[in-house]
């Protein structure tokens, strides 16, 4: 068996992320790395040091789920981390493998939906950040994708790449977290994806803030909550977003803005819904 690298660079990532002196931890000498020492995470989760080290130097050993959550809980993981450290701990998988390599389909039913929603910005994205399909709503708020090759219709590189989505999100920085976290999770679900890998690194060669964000190992899923923007032609706007994830499609997820009635946020997009072409939205994503 290979060295699972990725559980290795993770939990060292989130060891060095831990502050000594929160967790009660206080220490004369000066360290020369910050966070924890491994015998101290080790003893935190209740494992041996050994045992702890090896999984940090990617030993071919599969932990067990009580080892894994002891460890979440010395690491004061969130569920997304939780999730993503399950993920890779328990691999390779072939499974995943084969699915990497199917082309994404998205239901009709789906589809449908999110054209009626009129002036409701609605797009789904699906592995690697893939922009499935948007509804005329979300390309006048957001970008025209459709219209872009099929290669170039993903959120991450349009997000973290482009001058002009930079502009758009006021909360940029907590926009390209979420895209680069669910990048990280694709890449731990399918980790023998040819189009994942070539991604990450082509956003790692042109982005420093990307090599910065990937090199920290965060992982967070997609939140609800409130959008803020700024968009070219309307102005400000502050949209409430909702994620919803669809059953037996656990890659896509549907992602919903939208603004409180009677507010100015809600009379922009009927603006610039109005404005914009009624052609329809490609599905041509393989």
């Amino acid at each position: 068996m290979t060295r699972n690298e990725e559980l290795g660079d993770f939990l060292r990532a989130r060891r060095a992320a831990l502050d000594p002196v929160a967790l009660g931890i206080m220490d004369e000498q000066k360290r020369r790395v910050p966070g924890l020492r491994r015998e101290e995470l080790a003893r935190l989760a209740g494992v041996s040091v050994d045992y702890y080290t090896r999984l940090e130097q990617g030993r071919p050993i599969e932990p067990s789920d009580a080892v894994l959550d002891a460890i979440a809980g010395a690491l004061q993981l969130g569920r997304a981390e939780r999730n993503y450290l399950q993920t890779v701990a328990v691999r390779p998988r072939p499974a995943r493998t084969r699915g990497s390599r199917s082309a994404q389909v998205l239901r009709p039913g789906v589809f449908a939906l999110i054209e009626q929603l009129g002036d409701v910005p609605a797009y789904v994205l699906g592995r690697r950040t893939d922009v499935l399909a948007a509804n005329r709503a979300a390309r006048a708020l957001l970008a025209d994708f459709p219209a872009m090759p099929a290669k170039h219709r993903n959120a991450a590189p349009w997000v973290v790449l482009d001058e002009a989505a930079r502009s758009l999100w006021a909360d940029w920085e907590r926009i390209v977290a979420e895209l680069v976290g669910a990048l990280r999770m694709d890449a731990a679900r399918y980790p023998d994806d040819p189009k994942t890998t070539e991604l990450v690194g082509e956003l790692s060669i042109k982005s420093e803030h990307f090599r910065k964000w990937w090199a920290e190992q965060k992982v967070v899923e997609f939140a609800h909550g409130p959008k803020r923007l700024h968009h070219p032609i309307v102005g400000d706007l502050t949209l409430e977003s909702e994620v919803v994830t669809f059953p037996g499609e656990p890659d896509q997820a549907l992602f919903v803005y939208l603004a409180k009635p009677g507010t100015s946020s809600e009379h922009a997009l009927r603006m610039l819904t109005s404005w914009s072409s009624p052609s329809a939205p490609s599905m041509d994503v393989g």
